[in-house]
């Protein structure tokens, strides 16, 4: 049964990620076409890059909307957090649940409905529609990151900071904020990922503002572009694994400096 199980893990990991290994073995293929046999070793797709019309703009975009997300999530998230974790009052399972739903919301679901919300109330769509739109989108995330961040610190530490006579506010910055630093610094890079590597929303709400997933896909339509967003994708690639390994070693050492307090 254990190697059955062995199996079917292996398996599964396999269909997931050998189509991604394809992504950076072709961004160094010296063709335009994604084909067998591999013809050759080259950097020119990426050196190419830096002369592409609108990438940095894009990628400009990009980096506007996953830092206006991460900090406004992590930062809603966290005041949420604290309140469901150390608070006991009417329906708090209820608001708890309520901040986690949206993460079993199909993304298209959402994006249609914004692109709603915004038409009827007169909102035209900029690149502030889509930084909205993923402020939502990434809440949920930061919030399960800092429930768990919060539901494993003792609150020990807390209550004799009042019992010396601190107030809550001066609490909540002088001994709260220190203790669940880690897992806001996971929050804000897991919530930044997210944000960066997003397309639907973008996609529904960009208008002529394209973050960096909307101009790859608009790349994808000119066959000679294919090796660009290759090699594009190659380097998100890179980024996205580095930024959420290091969130979940923050997320860790915070959960093991909580249970140490």
């Amino acid at each position: 049964m254990s190697r059955l199980r062995k199996a079917y893990v292996v398996l599964y990991l396999a269909i997931l990620y050998l189509p991604i290994a394809f992504i950076p073995l072709f961004a160094f293929h010296d063709s335009v076409y994604i084909s067998f046999p591999w013809r050759g070793f080259t950097l020119d797709w990426f050196a190419a890059l830096f002369e592409a019309e609108g990438l940095i703009a894009a990628l400009e975009n990009s980096l506007i909307v996953a830092a206006v997300a991460a900090v406004w999530s992590t930062a809603a998230a966290t005041l949420a957090a604290l309140a469901t974790a150390r608070l006991r009052f009417p329906g708090r399972r209820a608001i708890s649940l309520a901040l986690l739903l949206p993460i079993a919301l199909p993304t298209v679901v959402m994006g249609v409905a914004l692109l709603s919300a915004f038409s009827l109330a007169g909102v035209g769509l900029s690149l502030a529609t889509v930084a909205l739109a993923h402020c939502l989108f990434c809440t949920p995330f930061a919030y399960g990151v800092m429930l768990s961040q919060f539901q494993g610190m003792s609150a020990d530490l807390e209550q004799a900071s009042m019992d010396l006579g601190e107030p809550p506010l001066r609490t909540f910055r002088r001994v709260t904020l220190p203790l669940a630093w880690p897992g806001i610094l996971s929050s804000l890079l897991l919530t930044f990922t997210i944000s960066f590597d997003e397309f639907i929303l973008a996609f529904f709400l960009s208008s002529n503002s394209p973050t960096l997933p909307v101009y790859m896909w608009s790349q994808m339509r000119f066959p000679d572009k294919l090796p660009l967003v290759l090699a594009l994708a190659t380097l998100v690639i890179l980024f996205s694994v580095l930024a959420v390994t290091a969130s979940q070693l923050l997320r860790r050492r915070g959960s093991r400096l909580s249970r140490e307090s």
